[in-house]
């Protein structure tokens, strides 16, 4: 929720800003190249921010207005708010009876076969309430809020049916007008065929065609469509059918690719996708192939440590020239931290990502990734989303390895944390 203000808000002075701007969309990253502001001020009004510079000398410069200052007198590091680009967090239930037979050895096949896998979670899902869902979707936001998150994808993909797709999405449009987080919803109910579908994958997608995505774009619940490509999901030529309608339609797409088998990555190039998401698997010719498009590569290192499977090579894409956004894949099944600090650094420990490198993939990269040019940078223009960590140095927030969590939170310029 937004409030809007006619007064001039200065907030500072931060002992470090880093703007998150004149960095590349695409390609690898050093930390000489950011620009950081010492003593820096934000000047904001409605929600936009309308200058970044040196404190002392924008309370000077806007003294004649009157402006509100939000004086922060203990060291603060200011970043623009944080972008997860791929969660799935309307769900009902849990999994750790999956997470206990993973330890032991189970595959995935033993799992679904003894109740438990996606199935389990659209089981429970399309049993809980409205209120139920509405509910559990805005703690785990709130969460996320909390932890410097101010724009949060979220997937449907646990109803499995039109019927049940559309419930998720209000669900999500509903939540999203309550909370100061922003929710960007996604439409996966081609999350797999669900058990109950009489018929095959392209049936049960010809179905999704024709009678979900044409309601879910009349009442504008989401811009976007993802669907997982992969063994036991759906394969690349009718993946490609059912996207090319949603594209015709006039959504934007997104592809759940790479994870374990190849694919996903020539198709998300071929339909124009925004990201192809995962990735763990991507071999060299897949690479070069995605960094010559304009395809956002999305790593998913929560489903890598949920697993206990390889990270995708996040390094050599970057290094290839790929735009690298990094998401949480926040999920009851294979990625339940939902900790999104904490995973790019662990991620960039074994990678070795920049400093740089992994706070763009949480800022404006992951905005690029929702199509969002408004956030993700702090600059002129830009939504007044920032948040403030209690330290005097930039490098202690990936250094304490996702343990340190943002003080202060400004969302559309309201001071809410």
């Amino acid at each position: 929720m937004s409030i809007l203000h006619s007064t001039i808000f200065i907030s500072g002075p931060f002992r470090q800003l880093l703007t998150m701007d004149h960095l590349s969309l695409k390609g690898s990253l050093k930390d000489a190249q950011l620009e950081i502001i010492e003593e820096a001020g934000v000047v904001h009004q409605n929600g936009i921010i309308l200058e970044i510079g040196l404190f002392g000398e924008l309370c000077t410069k806007y003294n004649s207005v009157h402006p509100e200052i939000q004086y922060i007198e203990s060291d603060m590091i200011a970043l623009p708010g944080l972008v997860d680009a791929h969660t799935h967090l309307c769900w009902a239930g849990s999994r750790e009876n999956d997470y206990a037979m993973r330890l032991e050895g189970r595959s995935y096949t033993e799992i679904a076969q003894s109740g438990g896998g996606i199935w389990d979670t659209v089981t429970k899902t399309r049993n809980a309430t409205d209120e139920e869902l509405k509910k559990l979707l805005k703690m785990r936001a709130d969460r996320q809020f909390a932890s410097g998150i101010t724009t949060c994808e979220v997937k449907s993909g646990y109803a499995l049916n039109p019927d049940g797709e559309i419930r998720l999405l209000k669900i999500i449009r509903s939540a999203n007008e309550e909370l100061s987080i922003d929710l960007i919803s996604t439409c996966l109910a081609a999350h797999i065929k669900p058990k109950d579908f009489d018929g095959g994958t392209t049936d049960y997608l010809q179905i999704l065609a024709e009678k979900l995505l044409p309601i879910i774009k009349k009442e504008k619940l989401t811009n976007r469509i993802d669907i997982f490509v992969e063994d036991g999901a759906f394969g690349v030529k009718e993946a490609g059918k059912y996207l090319f309608e949603a594209k015709k339609t006039g959504f934007d797409l997104v592809v759940h690719g790479e994870q374990f088998t190849p694919g996903g990555v020539s198709l998300a190039v071929k339909v124009g996708a925004k990201s192809v998401d995962h990735l763990e698997m991507i071999g060299v010719e897949a690479i070069a192939e995605l960094a010559a498009s304009e395809v956002v590569a999305m790593a998913l290192p929560g489903a890598s440590i949920g697993l206990g499977c390889q990270f995708a090579p996040t390094r050599k894409l970057l290094d290839a020239g790929c735009c690298l956004a990094i998401g949480s894949d926040w999920n009851p099944g294979s990625a339940p931290m939902g900790d999104l600090l904490m995973q790019i650094a662990i991620l960039g420990t074994f990678e070795k990502l920049s400093i740089t490198e992994q706070l763009s993939a949480i800022t404006f990269r992951a905005a690029h990734a929702l199509n969002l040019g408004d956030r993700g940078i702090l600059k002129k223009g830009n939504m007044a989303d920032f948040i403030g960590f209690p330290c005097s140095n930039y490098r202690e927030i990936l250094y304490q390895q996702g343990m340190l969590k943002p003080k202060m939170i400004w969302k559309r310029g309201n001071l809410v944390i």
